[in-house]
């Protein structure tokens, strides 16, 4: 159910990651009972416009939200032409442990329990990352994800983890399949009927918001 009478506003966050600085929205609405942190796909940004909406409906069930660039301005112009760095899932992992602890050391966030939102391949890196931080992370939804970039580290994953896939983006069902199996903690595969990769289809990124605000919301202190 959607919490009422709250407010929150957008801030720009600089994230030290080991040699670089990695730029964040950070939204925290009032009373806010827990943060997630999102790992976008292949070739997009802390603006793609799916994860913002994602986002926002969070923000509204009283959840802050933080997005990064997993890659620097001059990482993704070498992205653009190789390919190679959005698959690089241990650097892109890397980045979120620097994003996990910037979160545990900010007074608006430190008090919070935390959760990932992975996309596509940022997916992969959002649990390879919870293994990295296992008494910190306290619940995982990926969306439309590459779990199988994750390789052996699936087995060592210990938060709750949640993989949603469109009905009709048939070989990543295979792929999350395959995955929930190697998963040894709580976990669920949700597969949204007529949805294609992006879940661009009417009401079916809505649900995605839906399945993940509940998820988020049973195990970061929301209920």
């Amino acid at each position: 159910m959607a919490q009422t009478g709250r407010t929150s506003s957008e801030k720009l966050a600089r994230i030290p990651s080991g040699r670089v600085s990695l730029e964040g929205s950070l939204t925290v609405p009032d009373g806010a009972g827990g943060v997630v942190l999102f790992a976008h796909g292949s070739g997009s940004s802390r603006l793609s416009p799916r994860n913002r909406q994602v986002a926002s409906s969070l923000n509204r069930e009283g959840l802050a939200t933080l997005l990064i660039d997993l890659l620097t301005v001059e990482e993704e112009g070498v992205d653009i032409l190789t390919g190679h760095l959005r698959f690089d899932i241990e650097l892109l992992a890397g980045r979120l442990v620097s994003a996990t602890d910037w979160l545990l050391s900010q007074p608006q966030t430190r008090e919070l329990e935390i959760g990932y939102f992975g996309a596509s391949t940022g997916a992969a890196a959002a649990l390879v990352a919870a293994t990295l931080r296992p008494a910190a992370v306290k619940a995982i939804v990926s969306r439309g994800g590459r779990p199988d970039l994750a390789g052996s580290y699936l087995s060592r994953v210990r938060a709750p983890t949640l993989l949603i896939v469109g009905g009709n983006d048939m070989p990543v069902i295979g792929m999350n399949r395959e995955a929930l199996i190697q998963l040894s903690t709580e976990k669920a595969l949700e597969v949204v009927p007529g949805a294609t990769h992006l879940f661009e289809e009417p009401g079916a990124l809505e649900e995605v918001s839906r399945l993940a605000a509940r998820w988020f919301q049973k195990r970061l202190g929301r209920e």
